[in-house]
């Protein structure tokens, strides 16, 4: 069932960030994770957690939001835990609009989101903030990837038309002539798709929709803005996570979520005929090329990001979100601050972005990286 909002990276400078999926986390966090003697004042510590400063850190921190970063999250507060005893980060992926919502509520210290907030959710996180405001963070980011199970087929390409039309159900056939003529030579079977959404408000659906709505203009008539599914028909699953399930158990199926999942769950992933020489694969690396792109749009403590979802560069893949960590730029709970201040100075930190590049992720650019880490340290 859907939640409603109550319940729910200049140019060459900004380079690859990418969302690693939920199911490799169990192998990835083995690595680098080898306690060694606790620090002086009772703290305990793991190698790749050797330099987090803990700084006042203490009791419990909340914090929800989206489905997309949970993972990166999970070896972050692993390695933050690890080292600042008797601190528990406690992160829900219940999906950006819930984390949102738990957040201009006072449920939360922080949200993540895959968009940015909207003026009408600043205007309402300033009676929480009281004396500030929401603000977006970007920590993570990377390829939403249109994964698919379509017995021998393995290299499917689609454009932006075809994608839309199939999510929008105008397009209810595997071997339908507009799908046909972009894979030459494919035996693609008369059998109907299955086309799977989230069922929960989604910056991931919102994303989707951003770039439906920006290539495919002619053919994705809804509100690029919504976190909850536009369309009619198809099927829905909860989180990125159940929505891979849901694709992986079913032939014929197709749907959208983080490139991790894809990879964890062994799901086919279609490349995308952005008008580019070739078609772009949903990669790491060409996620990073169209997220180069981006220009920021917010200001002062604000790091709002515009993407380009109509790049058509070389190998940029063009359908991607940038995950923000929402926290008030003044105003905070006084018991949470330095607790919310170090964990985030963690997560922007080159260590903290570097245990994810040893995870399959990428880390932030210097440049926006830079511009995080001050101000982390002005929230108040």
């Amino acid at each position: 069932m859907k939640l409603s909002r109550k319940n729910g990276l200049r140019a060459s400078a900004i380079g690859a960030l990418v969302v690693s999926g939920a199911l490799v986390l169990s192998a990835c966090g083995s690595d680098n994770n080898t306690e060694t003697p606790a620090k002086e004042g009772g703290s305990k510590t793991s190698a790749a957690a050797s330099n987090i400063a803990c700084e006042g850190a203490k009791g419990q921190l909340l914090a929800a939001g989206s489905s997309a970063q949970k993972n990166a999250m999970d070896l972050w507060v692993k390695n933050f835990q690890a080292a600042c005893s008797g601190v528990e980060i406690n992160y829900q992926a219940i999906g950006s609009g819930g984390g949102i919502t738990k957040f201009n509520q006072g449920q939360v210290a922080f949200a993540g989101s895959d968009s940015a907030l909207k003026e009408e959710e600043v205007a309402e996180s300033a009676k929480i903030c009281k004396t500030g405001k929401g603000v977006n963070l970007p920590m993570v980011g990377g390829p939403i990837a249109i994964g698919y199970k379509l017995e021998g087929v393995d290299n499917l390409v689609l454009d932006a038309s075809t994608i839309a039309k199939i999510f929008d159900n105008k397009i209810t056939k595997w071997n339908d002539p507009a799908i046909a003529k972009l894979n030459p030579g494919a035996k693609l079977p008369d059998s109907a798709i299955q086309a799977f959404h989230r069922s929960d408000e989604s910056g991931t659906t919102q994303n989707l929709g951003k770039y439906l709505s920006t290539a495919a203009a002619a053919d994705w008539k809804h509100d690029p803005k919504s976190k909850s599914w536009p369309a009619q028909g198809g099927q829905a699953a909860n989180g990125s996570s159940g929505v891979a399930t849901a694709v992986k158990d079913a032939e014929g199926s197709i749907g959208y979520f983080e490139l991790s999942y894809a990879t964890a769950n062994k799901i086919s992933t279609v490349s995308i005929n952005t008008g580019a020489s070739a078609p772009v694969a949903a990669s790491s690396e060409n996620a990073s090329k169209a997220i180069a792109a981006a220009k920021v749009k917010g200001t002062g403590s604000d790091v709002a990001l515009s993407l380009d979802y109509a790049t058509k560069a070389e190998g940029a893949y063009p359908i991607v979100l940038v995950t923000y960590e929402i926290a008030c730029d003044k105003g905070n709970k006084a018991e949470t601050l330095p607790t919310l201040k170090a964990f985030l100075n963690y997560t922007v930190s080159e260590e903290g972005q570097k245990v994810l590049a040893d995870a399959g992720y990428a880390p932030l650019p210097a440049e926006i990286a830079a511009k995080v880490r001050a101000i982390v340290p002005t929230l108040s």
